[in-house]
């Protein structure tokens, strides 16, 4: 089984990327295969609702979302970390996710891919970063997987998390339980299927 980890901040090094490691020691330890993708320090501009995706199956800016979006598809499972700006995700990660889930909409189907977020503060804007990255999994179907708190471990300056116990802790629960949802709906698939699927009923609001 595959996990891709999406690491939304700047600092290859830094408290997130702490965060990320110690679920990193679990899908190891399970078995599972890992892949991490620095988006945080890119250059990446925000989706333009050109509609091209549509008809290429890809974003019409060739870069690290098209790069990503093959391993999104052949990955069981999708964790999103990222530093809390403002109380807000990295906008690089918002600008990439954004377009990384759109241009991949008619791509392939998202149905049961495991999701959890992983969000790192100072202090506050935790829960509702947490809460703006879970949107993209429960848009497309996307289980979500949770822990003993919420997805958040707490340091300002480099290295700080590793004093965060409890934070570290859930970061830990958080992979085993997202191993076990990914396995679980392995299983599932094999012996049930998929759910159901009706067609789609755009309905839109004009004032």
């Amino acid at each position: 089984m595959k996990v891709l980890i999406i690491n939304g901040s700047p600092h290859a090094k830094g408290n997130t990327s702490i965060a990320i490691n110690e679920m990193k020691k679990i899908f190891d330890a399970e078995g599972i295969e890992v892949n991490v993708v620095q988006v945080g320090n890119k250059v990446i501009r925000g989706c333009v609702a050109c509609g091209k995706c549509f008809t290429d199956k890809k974003c019409v800016f060739n870069d690290i979302v098209n790069e990503t979006a093959q391993l999104f598809e052949e990955a069981d499972g999708l964790v999103i970390a990222s530093p809390v700006y403002y109380a807000s995700a990295n906008g690089t990660l918002i600008s990439f996710l954004d377009r990384l889930f759109f241009s991949t909409a008619t791509k392939f189907d998202k149905t049961m891919k495991v999701g959890a977020s992983v969000v790192i503060a100072r202090r506050a804007g935790t829960t509702a970063t947490f809460d703006e990255l879970n949107k993209y999994f429960t848009i497309n179907q996307m289980p979500v997987a949770s822990s003993q708190y919420w997805n958040n471990a707490f340091g300002r300056e480099q290295g700080e998390v590793e004093q965060d116990g409890e934070g570290l802790q859930t970061m830990r629960t958080l992979a085993r339980n997202m191993t076990f949802l990914m396995k679980s709906i392995s299983l599932g698939k094999e012996k049930f299927g998929l759910p159901e699927k009706e067609q789609w009923i755009p309905t839109h609001f004009i004032r």
